[in-house]
């Protein structure tokens, strides 16, 4: 004689493809919240009948290996760097220098050139080569 044991149904739920899923729905959310800008109020401006521009400047200030200084390509003396940059940014609200200074120099004579561009609250930028 066959004792047949009752067999119990058991309700499994299978949950193996939820971490795949779980995994798109983040990376989908990550790149969707990279793609948008929060910080971005929308506004309707008002109107003016007069518009003023801001003026912005950008030169190249250069030194070479023997500490000649080039703003643009016209060489100016080192004495009147100051002076020089004074004038050329009198009525410029934003104020940019990018700076090429050569590799053999002292990392002095380049502080020498920041403390100028901070002096005259001057954005200094560093070009480098590749």
């Amino acid at each position: 004689m066959k004792i047949r044991r009752k067999a119990r149904f058991a309700p499994e739920v299978f949950t193996h493809s939820l971490n795949d899923i779980m995994f798109f729905l983040l990376l989908f959310f990550l790149i969707i919240s990279t793609m948008s800008n929060p910080n971005v109020i929308k506004l309707m401006l008002p109107k003016a009948s007069s518009s003023q521009q801001v003026y912005k400047k950008q030169i190249t200030l250069s030194v070479d290996d023997q500490k000649n200084y080039f703003i643009d390509k016209d060489q100016i003396p080192a004495g009147q760097l100051e002076t020089e940059l004074a004038t050329i940014f009198t009525n410029v609200e934003e104020r940019t220098v990018v700076l090429r200074v050569d590799k053999n120099l002292a990392v002095q004579d380049l502080v020498d050139v920041l403390e100028v561009g901070a002096k005259l609250d001057i954005k200094m930028v560093m070009a480098t080569a590749r």
